[in-house]
């Protein structure tokens, strides 16, 4: 477990003290029933940009905290316990290109902004189903993109896109160019095919590993919220099996229940371990960056299909309908495994990264 500092661990409090009272699973289900559905939570991203979380990775001279890749962590965990529906961890992928590639002038004009909450950014990297960055068609002449983008987080609402060409990261902001068209994911959070047609865009430094550095960032971070959801669904799960009473005795009793219950306990001790070493390893620019995020990503989808599928499953009938929070879980954890990268994926990036 990670050594967190006096104002980290003011930053991990209050995050989970606002997202139990501010951002429960219950405002998640709210959004989800209205009519039109909202594409996330207005209002909880309004609170977080003059809470200054959304500027947490950006620089002090830039108007943020300039706090690092675990404080993040610190915060996008906290969401995940509540299925927070904001753009915190996209617009996070997306400053990370920034303060990575960006010039004076993009940095000075983006990264205020983003600090105060005005901007949602979105990371433009797939162009089919699954993580693929080495098959990306993309293509910028005179300035102009030209692509599609499939299953952008947040891409329905972003004013800005960083988007992955042939040859590196563009920024591309406003619509000229841009077609939007909603994808309903089973987690009912916004995700959007983006096609860019001649869009007008600024090119990043750092060619294609600036690609890798950002992707990487993306899917640590998202590791932490994944983190967040599978602690809250195995204290759930586990304060159920405490009170459920069946055959005249309280469900925690039984003692093949007990061992499910320890596995999935032993497991979380272990994502833990992996998601904090690898935003560490950001943080501290550890040359092993890669290997630690794909054995931190590899570990965490693993972790949250075994333990928002146990949720389900020692529910019973209970954790299969719509009323119970199970499913909102287990549909939102499935994304997420895919997202950058499943388990399969970073298994054999680490391998590779480690000569095999």
């Amino acid at each position: 477990m990670a050594v967190l500092t006096e104002e980290q661990t003011m930053l991990r409090d209050m995050a989970r003290e606002w997202a139990d009272n501010e951002s429960p699973v219950t405002a998640f289900r709210k959004m989800r029933d209205a009519a039109p559905a909202a594409f996330y939570d207005a209002a909880a991203w309004q609170a977080q940009g003059e809470m200054g979380w959304a500027g947490i990775l950006v620089p002090e001279a830039r108007g943020g905290a300039g706090m690092g890749y675990l404080s993040l962590g610190l915060v996008l965990e906290q969401l995940g316990r509540t299925l927070a529906a904001t753009p915190l961890a996209a617009t996070a992928a997306a400053t990370s290109a920034l303060i990575l590639g960006g010039s004076e002038a993009q940095q000075a004009e983006w990264l205020p902004r983003i600090a105060a909450g005005d901007v949602v950014a979105a990371l433009a990297t797939d162009e089919g189903p699954r993580f693929a960055p080495d098959k990306i068609a993309t293509i910028v002449e005179g300035g102009k993109l030209s692509g599609t983008k499939e299953f952008v987080a947040e891409g329905d609402s972003a004013h800005l896109f960083v988007v992955a060409a042939t040859d590196g990261l563009y920024l591309v902001s406003g619509d000229e160019g841009v077609t939007r068209s909603p994808r309903k994911l089973t987690d009912s959070r916004s995700h959007a095919q983006i096609r860019f047609d001649g869009a007008p865009a600024e090119k990043l430094e750092g060619g294609t590993d600036l690609l890798t550095q950002v992707t990487d960032r993306a899917a640590a971070a998202l590791c932490a919220e994944m983190l967040g959801m599978a602690e809250a669904a195995f204290a759930q799960t586990n304060d159920y099996l405490k009170t459920r009473v069946q055959f005249g005795q309280v469900l925690a009793s039984f003692q093949a229940l007990q061992h499910r219950m320890a596995k999935m306990f032993t497991e979380l001790e272990l994502m833990r371990s992996v998601v904090e070493g690898a935003l560490e390893a950001i943080d501290s620019g550890r040359a092993n960056v890669s290997q630690e995020v794909s054995l931190a990503k590899a570990v965490s989808g693993e972790t949250l299909h075994l333990v928002s599928r146990e949720m389900v499953q020692l529910h019973g009938g209970i954790g299969m309908t719509d009323e119970h929070d199970a499913g909102f879980t287990l549909k939102r954890a499935r994304v997420l495994e895919a997202m950058w990268g499943n388990a399969a994926w970073h298994r054999e990036r680490f391998a590779q990264l480690n000569g095999y």
